[in-house]
């Protein structure tokens, strides 16, 4: 078995293959190639984290066979240095059923979020947008507009989070690392203003983004709110928008963006247009005018972990990276 660390995951999948990865992934999710449950969220009395779990099966002729995510949130990380997002990705041999690799998970989730985000906005986005507004400031903020900038080309970005430390971070980090100016306005009103692809990465729980934010013609992809008590977007905001997601089924259980536009009584469940791989799969058309407003509705499923810790194994194997471990017992 292949044990990855964090730094080597990221040597291994550059984020131009991981969208190439991710649009099969989402492909194959909804042709009915993957067999996925619900993702198991596990919150113990008393205790500040929670562990998912999220196992599942990709048939397929590359990148397929049996992986699991296990994956700690741990609130307090953060101020100690470390991750909020620990854990990690397992993927078994297909044919002998032996661990293939094991890999840091944080790493994993960072590229294969983004790039989802990335095959999303190609799909949905308007050709020619390129105003780009970012909520968040963190790792899944820079990841994105990592990601954004290799299917549309930016001529404009800004960023807001309420950590002022963490944006001018981000400022620096984004001019040394991609070489891209980043604007920092002093409100969310003001960075979302005439935004054409807008990003929210945030940890917030009370939504952050009402209707009157969005301009006629945007795309929105609204990842931070990963749980059934998490919203980004206000009840108005979802109506608003044509919604898209990664599988009916999580959104319809998982969603508090959507629930919350439910449970308000503005939408029904047909509100959902179409799985992302169904606009893949050429069934839906996605967007239908420049003046439509999108919105994919990001809450990860295992098939996208799964087939990037297949990925990342093959290209490690060819590489030689890794440290290679036996579970056997030797006598």
């Amino acid at each position: 078995m292949l044990v990855l660390d964090g730094a080597q995951v990221r040597q291994l999948y550059p984020m131009e293959r991981a969208i190439t990865v991710m649009a099969d992934a989402m492909r194959r999710y909804s042709a009915g190639q993957v067999s996925l449950p619900l993702r198991t969220i596990l919150r113990p009395a008393g205790e500040t984290g929670l562990m998912g779990t999220m196992p599942g099966y990709v048939s397929g002729e590359s990148l397929a066979g049996f992986g699991l995510k296990a994956m700690m949130l741990k609130p307090e990380n953060p101020a100690r240095g470390l991750d909020l997002h620990i854990g990690v990705v397992l993927v078994f041999d297909k044919e002998t059923a032996r661990p293939l690799a094991m890999m840091d998970a944080s790493a994993v989730t960072a590229i294969r979020t983004a790039a989802v985000t990335a095959v999303a906005t190609d799909a949905l986005a308007r050709p020619d947008a390129g105003d780009l507004a970012i909520l968040g400031s963190g790792v899944q903020a820079r990841s994105h507009l990592e990601s954004i900038r290799i299917v549309r080309v930016p001529h404009r970005v800004r960023v807001w989070s309420p950590n002022a430390a963490h944006v001018r971070d981000y400022v620096k980090w984004a001019w040394e690392t991609c070489g891209i100016e980043v604007e920092t306005p002093p409100s969310i009103e003001a960075t979302l203003k005439g935004a054409e692809i807008i990003c929210t990465t945030t940890s917030s729980k009370d939504p952050v983004v009402g209707a009157a934010d969005l301009t006629p013609g945007a795309h929105v992809n609204a990842v931070g709110a990963s749980f059934v008590d998490h919203r980004e977007l206000g009840p108005e905001a979802v109506a608003a928008a044509s919604v898209f997601v990664d599988s009916r089924e999580s959104a319809a259980s998982e969603s508090g963006d959507l629930l919350g536009a439910i449970n308000a009584g503005l939408v029904g469940s047909e509100h959902i247009q179409a799985e992302l791989g169904e606009v893949l799969l050429g069934r839906h058309p996605g967007r239908r005018d420049a003046g439509e407003i999108t919105l994919y509705k990001s809450l990860g499923l295992g098939v996208q972990d799964i087939m990037s810790g297949f990925a990342i194994a093959e290209a490690a194997a060819a590489q030689g990276i890794g440290l290679d471990f036996s579970l056997d017992n030797h006598r």
